[in-house]
């Protein structure tokens, strides 16, 4: 192997838990996930020459992830839902035992996220988890700085309705 090929190799390695970190809040399924992190990484590796030497790799990486999660939604792949309870003992076994009511919040909260549409919860997570900006969002999911806001916005406003317990804001209503 040729110098340029590890050197990729190495610098996306560093991604590796941001990538398994993501992929299990957008999947909720650890296995599920860190294939998904796995086909990113291979197809990143076999398509390295399209990165360009200099722009952000962890936003391109995330792009080709998010791409092959878009893919295998499309062609409903299954995906079996594991309760975040497993997912944060796993992420966080160096932290503090959860105590039974953070269980039930994360539990609480997993599921209202998988409750959002994806497009929504691809943003919250990507500015909430990962801490993006709006314009690295942007350049992942490949969407309008304008549409990562109103996305975002969107999917707070729909997590806080779900997990305070409030129906659904009615969006639109029918003019005549």
């Amino acid at each position: 192997m040729d110098q340029p090929v590890e050197s990729f190799a190495t610098r996306a390695m560093q991604y590796i838990p941001r990538l398994r970190r993501y992929a299990r809040a957008l999947t909720g399924d650890i296995s599920a996930a860190d294939d998904l992190v796995q086909d990113a990484l291979e197809r990143a590796l076999l398509k390295q020459s399209l990165w360009r030497e200099g722009t952000d790799l962890r936003a391109w990486l995330f792009t080709v992830m998010h791409n092959i999660f878009i893919n295998q939604v499309r062609s409903a792949a299954a995906n079996r839902l594991v309760p975040m309870d497993d997912v944060a003992a796993d992420a966080f076994a160096d932290t503090p035992p959860l105590q039974a009511s953070d269980r039930l919040e994360i539990r609480d909260l997993d599921a209202a996220l998988q409750a959002l549409p994806e497009e929504q919860r691809a943003v919250v997570l990507l500015i909430g988890l990962e801490q993006m900006t709006y314009e690295e969002a942007a350049r992942v999911l490949e969407v309008p700085i304008g549409t990562v806001m109103s996305r975002l916005s969107r999917g707070r406003e729909r997590l806080r309705r779900l997990l305070q317990g409030l129906p659904e804001a009615n969006p639109l209503k029918v003019v005549k």
